[in-house]
């Protein structure tokens, strides 16, 4: 085992400690490691983080349960529109995308380019949504009409299906909002969703990539046992000043990623 393996493998752990101590985020860099370390092409990675994602956010729901902070209703209901947005997204969106946007100059947009910048992109709105702090939720018991509940999850999964990240960070606020869910459980049962979107959107993948089994399984391994490790000391340590912390180096990450896209 070469030394880029090593530090993949590390990072793969780390990454899931980062998802057990904080309760989320750390899958944010997945994409950001295959892509810059590994070379792996942006289309593959965001499939791989995909894989990733759902997994790990398995074994959350399961710990989640064990505490009693999971809506199975709920998270159903959101999961049935958002799971077909990104299996639609992998499996025919993704590939419809030209390899060239378009060419100005010199300068070219390619496929890679624009779903790392979207990506980014994403990465800002999830950076700010952990530094700054959120005010205390007030669970509210009147939900919402299911219309609405299918067009936000929707479009929440096609941005899932694009960046191949989870999106908590989306969901969590919209299960707090409209649906009325006190802040911990809408943490618990976002992961279900999380859950089934990544996977059923990685099938959409497995049908036009070559997928590279052992890699992703020993990588997705790693992870969960990031989780588990991550989860146990989440005890003794401050989530809410880790959560901050990471927050800064996330949005650092997505400076790094535009500029890395656009200028170097």
């Amino acid at each position: 085992m070469d030394i880029q393996q090593i530090v993949t493998y590390f990072a793969a752990f780390l990454i899931g400690a980062i998802l057990g101590l904080i309760g989320g985020g750390g899958s944010i860099l997945t994409v950001p490691l295959l892509v810059y370390f590994l070379a792996f092409n942006p289309v593959v990675a965001t499939a791989y983080s995909l894989f990733v994602v759902g997994s790990s956010s398995l074994v959350g729901v399961i710990q989640k349960h064990q505490k009693g902070l999971v809506d199975f209703k709920t998270g159903l209901a959101f999961s049935f529109p958002s799971f077909i947005a990104v299996y639609v997204s992998r499996r025919f969106l993704v590939p419809a995308i030209p390899e060239t946007l378009f060419t100005v100059g010199a300068f070219s947009l390619t496929k890679g380019m624009a779903i790392m910048i979207f990506f980014a992109i994403i990465m800002l709105l999830a950076a700010s949504s952990m530094i700054k702090s959120k005010p205390k939720s007030q669970e509210n018991n009147v939900s919402q009409a299911y219309y609405k509940t299918f067009i936000q999850g929707v479009i929440i999964g096609i941005i899932t299906g694009l960046i191949g990240a989870g999106g908590g960070f989306l969901y969590v606020p919209a299960l707090v909002l409209w649906a009325g869910l006190d802040m911990k459980k809408a943490v618990g049962t976002s992961l279900i969703i999380i859950a089934i979107n990544s996977l059923i959107g990685f099938l959409g993948d497995v049908q036009v990539l070559d997928i590279d089994w052992f890699f992703l399984l020993t990588f997705s391994f790693l992870t969960i046992i990031g989780i588990l490790v991550g989860g146990y000391f989440s005890k003794f340590i401050s989530s809410k000043k880790l959560k901050k912390s990471f927050g800064w180096f996330v949005l650092a990450m997505s400076i790094y990623i535009v500029l890395k896209e656009l200028v170097f």
